[in-house]
């Protein structure tokens, strides 16, 4: 019997914390496996966004990781994930796994998840951009991730915010192969 799929989420210290719940909850539909790490900076945008606690969003995972844990099993490349979404991705967290310093969990995990050559994706959340912002994300996409800035979707008409994030949520989740149902995908015509 096969073991269910793997896949790491992380939250930094950028805005769009809703994309990491939407996820998360996606994810637990799925019977995936996650595993989250949450960065300080991260619970600070998450207290200015919403009034959710950590400890109500670790509770929307399999399991949680703290960021200061190097030795955590997701800083292995022996412990086999489908990859690593990064949601909401913060510039100082772009540049860090760009250069591949690996200081933090995060960036160690997002690390081995590349040099294993599995799936990245990075909703990087950041604008306008300077030069230093695209030469990380070119970086990041020459090792292989994917960046995703969470542009929203208007072809499926939404009209709410949660419509939003959940249709940008199922399009990362379809990066890995994941059957999501989602309204509003593009038809043609």
């Amino acid at each position: 019997m096969s073991r269910p799929a793997r896949i790491i989420v992380a939250v930094t210290g950028a805005s769009g914390f809703d994309y990491s719940v939407k996820i998360l909850g996606m994810l637990r539909l799925e019977a995936v496996e996650t595993h989250l790490v949450v960065s300080r900076a991260a619970v600070t945008a998450m207290s200015h966004e919403t009034d959710m606690t950590l400890g109500a969003m670790k509770e929307l995972a399999d399991h949680w990781h703290d960021n200061r844990d190097i030795a955590a099993p997701i800083a292995s490349g022996s412990f086999r994930t489908a990859g690593m979404i990064i949601a909401p991705c913060s510039a100082k967290s772009l540049a860090e796994i760009a250069m591949g310093t690996g200081g933090t969990l995060i960036a160690r995990a997002a690390d081995v998840v590349l040099k294993e050559r599995r799936r990245l994706v990075v909703l990087f959340r950041e604008t306008p951009l300077h030069l230093g912002h695209c030469h990380n994300m070119l970086r990041l996409t020459e090792m292989g991730g994917i960046v995703m800035p969470p542009v929203p979707a208007f072809y499926p008409r939404p009209t709410t915010i949660d419509e939003m994030v959940t249709h940008t949520a199922g399009r990362v989740l379809d990066l890995f192969d994941l059957d999501i149902p989602l309204d509003g995908r593009w038809k043609g015509g």
